[in-house]
């Protein structure tokens, strides 16, 4: 019955739907998009170990003093508004309205016809729900975003550096960024999980910004091995890189792509076992057969092992990953983290309250009713069926039998007095029926003629009284035929009793909807009352005195009024209708009753 009565209200009252809203504990929400154009263009698919960087700012959000503190709140989820997502904040600045978060995108959102995820915001009860170190692919083995928390690798290795002598600036691409000024390095020992095997391959990649040229060769990252040295420096704007191998000596490689100064440039350095390739900003910069060994023995950001030959410039979101990485994936991370090219496209923020297709304010009430107030309601449903069903067959008898009454007044209003009894028929089967279903009769039709109306039920009772008082007179003694007043009188009091049945068949059934009209609203008033008796015996009970507690406990309780009137209010329209049909039927009645007396008397008396 719960589920009958929501359909009920739902359809009646048209309430805004939408597509399901994730929890409601939650009250904004924001979808966010990849633009497909701007990767069909480039030539490049989502990976399915894609990350992807969504910058808030006043300009695509509008709700960061409604945030939880340092934004424990935030929840993103899949297109399906159903599968949480991994990610964890880099930066939240809720006074000068800015924020960035990173996100661990589901595999297969390539296949996608819209490739969406949704921002949840606006629960100060909420957990927090980042997850640094399990948004990152196992993978990916080193990560440093250089944030406002210093110099520490965000994934589950913790490859922390033991020295950290860069500055913090506040110019990165992607929120801070370290700075080095020549003189300064980053030291990252040694470790398992920081072995670079060029078996299995290996990916270095970072965003550089240099703002003056590097004269001689200023090393960005040098990987040691037992062996082995390799070294990825800047000389003159180019890339150069250095394998210093202690069996076989010194091999120098320049890439063929510049890093321009006062920009910012996406380099990655990918090895195999018998290759490096250079990529600057995706592109291929150059491909150099080597043969590389294990380096295992620590990394250098920003100098070389001894602290020589130190960088000038800035380096932001510096990754290391065990795996060779795919030019696609690569160029995926220039479209999606780069200035140049907005990958990620902001929807206006939604509203629980306002949503287009989750949940809505009906049915939210409608959940909140209790047990008593659905008892009350369900009693009303009931009522509100049967009340339609009258109205539906009482208009179609109704109809029918004044269909019938204007098609059989014209025939007899052609009769003279003398032909008075020329529509007269036997009783047929169409007459049994209308006795007992009325409806089906009305729905199917009749073919006995005036079946169905009721003027012609008081004709064929007065016709048939009427012959029961003429005397047929054989043989050649024959009198014109008379009725006294008496038996005159006698045939009207026949028609009046047939005529007070008729018009107890016409009302038939009304006092439902005169049940329904009346006793709906009280109904639901009682309804109201015990719920807003309940829902304040609640607050009562637990002290806390507020809107948030009272409103939707009274809003439940109110559905139960709502629900009175939706069948008090289709039933009086209904009624007031048929009222005015019954009259019309009756006033035809009793006028059918005046006119064939009045002709009985002409022809016989």
């Amino acid at each position: 019955m719960k589920r009958l009565v929501t359909l009920l209200m739902l359809l009646i009252v048209l309430p805004s739907t939408a597509s399901a809203w994730w929890n409601k504990d939650w009250e904004y929400k924001k979808k966010i998009s990849l633009d497909t154009n701007t990767l069909t263009q480039a030539g490049v698919t989502i990976p399915d170990d894609a990350y992807a960087l969504v910058r808030l700012h006043t300009g695509n959000f509008s709700h960061f003093l409604d945030l939880a503190e340092n934004g424990k709140d935030l929840r993103v989820l899949s297109a399906d508004e159903q599968t949480p997502l991994k990610f964890y904040i880099e930066k939240l600045d809720p006074i000068n309205e800015m924020a960035l978060l990173w996100v661990k995108l589901p595999k297969g959102m390539a296949t996608l016809p819209e490739p969406v995820i949704w921002l949840y915001s606006g629960n100060a009860e909420a957990a927090d729900a980042q997850d640094a170190a399990g948004s990152f692919d196992v993978a990916q083995i080193l990560t440093y975003a250089f944030s406002k928390d210093g110099v520490k690798d965000l994934t589950a290795n913790a490859h922390n550096p033991s020295e950290a002598t860069s500055t913090q600036s506040e110019g990165g691409l992607i929120g801070e960024a370290a700075s080095f000024n020549g003189g300064q390095w980053l030291s990252i020992p040694a470790a398992p999980s920081l072995q670079l095997k060029p078996d299995q391959g290996w990916t270095f990649s970072s965003w550089l910004k240099v703002d003056q040229a590097q004269a001689s060769e200023n090393v960005v990252f040098q990987a040691v091995g037992a062996g082995q040295k390799l070294t990825l420096s800047l000389k003159n704007n180019l890339p150069v890189i250095e394998l210093d191998d202690s069996k076989s000596g010194k091999k120098e490689f320049t890439g063929l792509l510049p890093v321009e100064l006062g920009a910012w440039h996406h380099v990655a350095l990918v090895a195999s076992a018998n290759n490096l390739a250079l990529f600057i900003d995706g592109k291929a910069a150059g491909s150099f057969p080597v043969s590389l060994a294990d380096l295992s023995n620590g990394v250098t950001i920003g100098a070389d092992a001894t602290h020589a030959r130190g960088f000038v410039g800035m380096i932001d979101q510096l990754v290391i990953s065990k795996t060779a990485r795919d030019v696609n994936s690569l160029n995926f991370d220039v479209l999606m983290q780069g200035p140049n090219t907005p990958l990620v496209t902001y929807a206006q923020d939604a509203a629980s309250d306002e949503e287009e297709g989750g949940e809505s304010n009906i049915v939210a009430t409608l959940n909140n009713v209790t047990l008593d107030g659905w008892i009350i309601i369900g009693m009303l449903g009931v009522m509100f069926v049967i009340s339609w069903i009258v109205m539906i067959v009482k208009v179609i008898v109704l109809n029918r039998n004044h269909k019938e009454n204007i098609n059989f007044e014209k025939e007899f209003t052609r009769l003279k007095a003398e032909d008075i009894t020329q529509l007269n028929r036997e009783v047929t089967d169409d007459d049994e029926d209308i006795e007992e279903s009325p409806i089906l009769l009305s729905l199917t039709g009749g073919h006995a003629r005036f079946a169905g109306s009721s003027v012609y039920n008081l004709y064929h009772v007065g016709v048939e009284e009427m012959n029961r008082r003429l005397v047929k007179a054989v043989g050649a003694d024959v009198s014109e035929q008379v009725i006294s007043d008496k038996g005159i009188n006698s045939v009207r009091a026949s028609m009046e009793s047939v005529l007070v049945r008729e018009i107890q068949k016409l009302n038939d059934q009304m006092v439902l909807l005169t049940i329904a009209i009346s006793g709906g609203p009280f109904l639901g008033l009682l309804g109201t009352v015990l719920g807003v008796m309940i829902t304040f015996a609640e607050i009562a009970a637990s002290g806390e005195i507020n809107v948030n507690a009272i409103a939707p406990g009274i809003a439940a309780a109110l559905a139960a009024t709502v629900a009175g009137l939706l069948v008090a209010i289709p039933a009086l329209f209904g009624y007031s209708y048929l009222a005015s049909r019954i009259k019309i039927i009756t006033a035809d009645m009793y006028i059918f009753v005046d006119e064939f007396t009045t002709k009985l008397s002409e022809r016989y008396s």
